[in-house]
């Protein structure tokens, strides 16, 4: 069974960081592709990053250059460094494949960005 906690949210001000972990159980970054997504109160869940298995990385538009994933297979660990950090950005953060599955959503962690 796979589970995936996610750690590092927070508060901080804009312009400010945050670097979020997410930690697997289980077999699952042998060979997935895994993603950051974020759902701010009244929004849909968006993808706002992902890595594959090999190390390629693709970002959303808005976090391009302000975000960065990266994946430590032997932890079964993923990351997300966040800087400059906006209000906008304010979500909660989860972590699961690309595509997600449904029954891998964990808790989430949260993001709060101060103006």
């Amino acid at each position: 069974q796979v589970q995936l906690v996610e750690s590092g949210g927070g508060l901080v001000q804009a312009g400010g960081s945050l670097r979020l972990s997410c930690a697997a159980s289980g077999r699952i970054f042998s060979i997935n592709t895994m993603a950051w997504y974020r759902q701010a109160p009244g929004n849909q869940r968006e993808l706002v990053a992902s890595i594959t298995s090999r190390g390629r990385t693709d970002y959303e538009d808005s976090v391009k250059g302000r975000f960065f994933v990266s994946r430590d297979n032997a932890k079964n660990t993923v990351y997300l460094q966040m800087n400059s950090l906006k209000p906008e950005d304010t979500a909660v953060y989860y972590c699961n494949i690309r595509p997600a599955l449904t029954i891998y959503w964990g808790q989430g962690t949260q993001v709060t960005v101060s103006s």
